[in-house]
């Protein structure tokens, strides 16, 4: 049977599955875990539940409204689908990245907060939050990651993994690999004998902040 999407529906579920099978190319999904989704106008693509990424093609589309209602496609979208609703009604989200990363689920364990090793923070939007843990698929997980993102881009979900957003599923990505490399820096800093990490401040922080506003090509 032919599906008939409008050509951007097309082109960023295309987007969703890329960034779905990227994220467990480069290690930080096993199997069907984690999920991602991206939002055209008022159709939020998701990865379906439990169906591996390599056998996800253009006609298994998954959309569903503001309110979690499918309006596209056969398969069940993905369990974790309050909490990546509960992102785009809370923020300016067009794309959500959610793993579970290595690193960052063992920080996940570890820490309230992940300490300022590195200025990478700063695109995450400051020191990284741990979201206490609730069960998977639940309001109550939705509504902790909802605090932990406060002024923030990204942050962990205790004893499970991390979650991003961004303006592009690019983004969202990017935030993804390095939240995962900043909790790598401070596990390995951290686990050295006799050792403490040297943390950033603040105020460090806040000079990083302001520099990345003009970070780039121009023109």
């Amino acid at each position: 049977m032919t599906h008939q999407h409008p050509e951007s529906v097309d082109r960023v579920w295309r987007e969703v599955v890329d960034t779905a099978r990227r994220s467990a190319a480069d290690g930080l999904v096993v199997g069907t875990s984690g999920n991602v989704s991206a939002r055209v106008g008022d159709l939020i693509l998701v990865t379906p539940s439990g169906v591996p990424y390599d056998r996800l093609g253009p006609g298994d589309a998954v959309g569903v409204d503001p309110e979690g209602r499918r309006v596209l496609g056969e398969l069940e979208p993905t369990s974790e689908l309050p909490l990546h609703l509960a992102v785009y009604r809370s923020t300016d989200a067009a794309a959500v990245v959610h793993t579970h990363a290595v690193h960052a689920t063992a920080v996940s364990t570890l820490v309230a907060e992940v300490p300022l090793v590195h200025y990478a923070a700063a695109v995450l939007g400051g020191p990284v939050r741990t979201a206490p843990y609730a069960r998977y698929g639940t309001p109550e997980l939705a509504e902790a990651v909802l605090e932990a993102l406060r002024d923030r881009t990204g942050c962990l979900l205790a004893n499970h993994g991390a979650v991003t957003y961004g303006a592009t599923l690019d983004q969202a990505y990017d935030r993804t690999a390095q939240l995962e490399w900043l909790c790598r820096v401070w596990l390995a800093a951290s686990s050295v004998p006799g050792r403490t990490p040297a943390l950033l401040d603040e105020a460090r922080l806040a000079e990083v902040t302001e520099a990345l506003q003009g970070y780039g090509q121009r023109g």
